[in-house]
């Protein structure tokens, strides 16, 4: 490794159990990070050869196709919204396809599972 950036975002807790980001501000993050990175390692864009870049994996976002803008704020990892919905799909024996189509078990930890079935 020759170089690192890294960049703080807010979180938002709207309402008791939901978590979010705001997407045009992780979009800034990465764009400052990766800035942060070529200084660091004293490099031009055109040096880079790899890159390697962590999140969180279950965070999710939507973008408007027409206007590449989020169309609400990320839902984060934490954010329990979904839960409910999730009771409900498993109680309604909906679990072992969710699993099939994505590899996850109904969890709002995957924002995107209760909406497999959509």
């Amino acid at each position: 490794m020759r170089g690192k950036g890294y960049e703080e975002i807010a979180q938002h807790y709207p309402h008791p159990g939901w978590v979010e980001h705001d997407p045009n501000e992780i979009w800034s993050a990465v764009q400052v990070s990766a800035r942060r990175a070529l200084e660091s390692a004293s490099a031009k864009p055109r040096d880079v050869k790899a890159i390697g870049i962590t999140n969180q994996r279950e965070t999710l976002v939507l973008w408007d196709r027409r206007t590449l803008a989020p169309i609400a704020p990320a839902i984060v990892w934490q954010d329990r919204r979904t839960a409910s919905l999730c009771a409900d799909l498993r109680a309604d024996g909906h679990e072992p396809r969710v699993t099939e189509l994505t590899g996850l078990r109904l969890d709002p930890v995957a924002p995107s599972t209760p909406w497999s079935r959509r």
